[in-house]
């Protein structure tokens, strides 16, 4: 999935642009100005927007001298436009609710890094994720491995992107966040956490 993008993603062209414009604002705007803000031409909106107006997607108000342009946002296809620009959100939730149901025994935490956690994933982007698990679990055991690589799969079909898992003990982890790793510190900066313990108690341990 393209998560900086993901309305422009799914439809395409001027009309992708525009609702990613127009799912962004509350403010009605003139085609100008929702022209400027999708990057196309007056023209190539003018095309477009009635055929929203329509559907019944976007309102259009008269404003003399001008119409302005709004996202109906109770209309059932503009609420799934909605649903869409809050993907990457909903992703992140889906995730660590996957992580809590399928990875047994249940991690101390699962924290996604990198792009995904910057909002700067794309198509082609890896979803990061790092999985801490109890310092008593064994990272041979079938039961551990098994689980986490259904939870990878699951996490592949959620997003569609590849999936890097990077798994560590709690004391494990609580060194490496002692360190001067550059990974470590971009998880420390970035990271977000999908299930368990937040990260203020992971620094908690690693100051222990």
């Amino acid at each position: 999935m393209d998560f900086r993008r993901p309305v422009e993603a799914v439809v395409g062209g001027v009309q992708g642009r525009l609702l990613a414009v127009l799912v962004e604002v509350t403010a009605p705007l003139t085609l100008r100005t929702l022209a400027r803000l999708a990057e196309v031409s007056p023209a190539q909106a003018s095309r477009v927007l009635p055929r929203l107006v329509d559907l019944g997607i976007v309102e259009r108000h008269e404003v003399p001298p001008a119409s302005q342009f709004v996202l109906a946002r109770e209309n059932i296809a503009a609420q799934t436009i909605v649903a869409l620009a809050e993907v990457r959100e909903r992703a992140l939730r889906q995730i660590g609710k996957a992580a809590s149901s399928i990875i047994r025994p249940v991690p101390i935490a699962v924290i996604a890094f990198g792009s995904l956690a910057r909002g700067e994933a794309d198509g082609e982007s890896d979803i990061d994720l790092l999985v801490v698990r109890h310092d008593d679990v064994d990272e041979d055991s079938d039961q551990w491995s098994e689980s986490l690589e259904r939870w990878r799969r699951r996490v592949r079909a959620l997003t569609g992107n590849d999936v890097e898992v990077l798994e560590a003990s709690a004391s494990e982890a609580a060194a490496k966040l002692r360190g001067r790793s550059e990974l470590w510190r971009d998880i420390k900066r970035d990271g977000v956490v999908v299930h368990g313990a937040g990260l203020d108690v992971l620094l908690e341990q690693a100051v222990a």
